[in-house]
């Protein structure tokens, strides 16, 4: 007999994946925020509604579930081009450029040394200009000659080696013709892995349920496969690496150095993965082999390249504002309600350093996801970043850990990148933003005092997950 609580959840998995393809194939992000953000809203109140059915679903049933809940899920991102962004596109052009046998670092995308590269797709002409998302490339006398779908066409690229390794990699395997759809599937598949590495870590912990968290997250579909974010292969890493760390530190740092090498992100798990180390032989079984390998997958791009392999990353810093507060309004939102403006980058690293120390003091190194998850966390709510992917990898480590309460930050974001645009407050009141935040952190807040009473309570009380 089919069990009904088994039933109920499918049901609600079927309903998000019909929300989450309608989602999808909304082009709102220019013309409708506001409405693409109801959309978004529904799928994250599916999605909470799936996973607490899950809680009653039969244990042997469980992994089916996550499964076949992951496909359904992931391939909701399948079904229209990128909508909230155009990094992929960037993705396939340095792709392209390495299989020409040029290093992605040496040039921008509107260098004329590069022109013959391009085609209809990715540098389009006339009336396919006329999109929202169209940067365009003058020619020298000034004249614009023609548009592209890349973002920042005249600055060097900002992705680091494996990432570049992979876009190649999917340049290499794909048809011609087949545009976007390769890396969107690359994508697909990467999350999948993911949900498949998650449930390896969680089923020693007798946990798979937690699995749910990504395999069925909106932001999965939406960022790792729509938009194609080169994010969820550093998400993959990390998660190997986190759950392999505790086992066999060299293994577990050298695929964190692989985690880093993707997106430069992942490296706010370290001290998650240094958790309770007591004696630097420790430390350096995990910081030695990910620089190792680091620098391994940097040196070929060093030593093919003219210009610096670090790219953009110094200007997009800047740009971001995470250097300086005062050129980003935006930035550190949270610390701004509290503190005169000045003050808001200082307090920031004092309160992460002050995280980071616990952590590596008290953290426990069975679960290093735990630490990884506040650090992360806590990073997240004191830059308040204004892009939606970035928190792929905090959904990963809810996942990991339990600790539902910090998907209230992966919404915050979303709200920020999506929503705000429908009060066009994105870069200036970011009130929207502001706001999510807020309501985010005062979740994690509530969230943490629950579970301490529940553990002070007696070991009969100590599940809230």
């Amino acid at each position: 007999m089919i069990n009904p609580r088994t039933v109920r959840t499918g049901v609600l998995l079927a309903a998000l994946a019909v929300v989450l393809t309608l989602t999808v194939r909304k082009d709102g992000f220019h013309a409708d925020p506001a409405g693409l953000s109801w959309w978004y809203a529904a799928s994250w109140l599916l999605f909470g509604a799936a996973v607490w059915s899950l809680r009653k679903a039969p244990a042997g049933h469980i992994v089916a579930l996550v499964l076949a809940g992951g496909i359904a899920v992931a391939a909701t991102g399948l079904a229209a081009p990128p909508r909230t962004s155009t990094d992929a596109y960037r993705y396939a052009w340095d792709g392209r450029v390495q299989a020409a046998g040029i290093s992605p670092y040496d040039h921008v995308p509107a260098d004329q040394e590069l022109a013959r590269l391009r085609d209809s797709w990715l540098f389009p002409t006339g009336a396919a200009c006329a999109g929202p998302d169209r940067a365009r490339i003058p020619a020298d006398g000034g004249e614009v000659v023609a548009c592209t779908r890349l973002n920042r066409p005249h600055v060097h690229t900002i992705y680091p080696p494996v990432a570049e390794g992979y876009f190649l990699l999917v340049h290499s395997l794909s048809p011609d013709g087949a545009r976007h759809k390769p890396l969107q599937t690359g994508g697909a598949l990467l999350a999948l892995g993911t949900t498949v590495a998650l449930l390896v870590v969680l089923r020693r912990r007798g946990e798979v349920r937690y699995a749910a968290y990504w395999a069925w997250c909106p932001a999965v579909p939406v960022e790792a496969v729509n938009n194609a974010h080169a994010d969820v292969l550093g998400v993959l890493l990390a998660v190997v690496a986190l759950g392999v760390v505790s086992i066999h530190r060299v293994a577990g740092g050298a695929v964190l150095g692989a985690a880093i090498g993707t997106k430069l992100l992942p490296a706010v798990v370290l001290p998650g993965a240094l958790s309770g180390v007591r004696r630097f032989r420790d430390a350096a079984a995990v910081l030695l082999p990910a620089a190792a390998v680091l620098a391994v997958t940097y040196l070929p791009y060093v030593l093919v390249s003219d210009g610096s392999v670090l790219g953009y990353l110094g200007g997009y810093v800047a740009e971001e504002g995470y250097d300086d507060t005062s050129t980003a309004k935006n930035r550190f939102a949270l610390l701004r309600l509290l503190l005169p403006d000045a003050w808001a980058y200082a307090a920031a690293a004092v309160v992460l350093l002050l995280v980071v120390v616990h952590v590596l003091r008290r953290g426990d190194p069975e679960r290093p996801w735990s630490g990884a998850l506040l650090v992360t966390g806590t990073a997240f709510l004191l830059l308040t970043p204004g892009y939606s992917w970035y928190a792929l990898l905090l959904v990963a480590l809810v996942a990991l850990d339990g600790r539902w309460e910090w998907l209230g930050v992966a919404v915050a974001g979303a709200a920020k990148y999506v929503t705000g645009r429908a009060f066009d407050d994105v870069y200036e009141a970011n009130t929207v933003g502001t706001t999510a935040y807020a309501i985010a952190a005062a979740a994690v807040l509530v969230g943490w005092a629950l579970r301490r009473a529940r553990w002070t309570a007696g070991p009969g009380a100590r599940t809230l997950a």
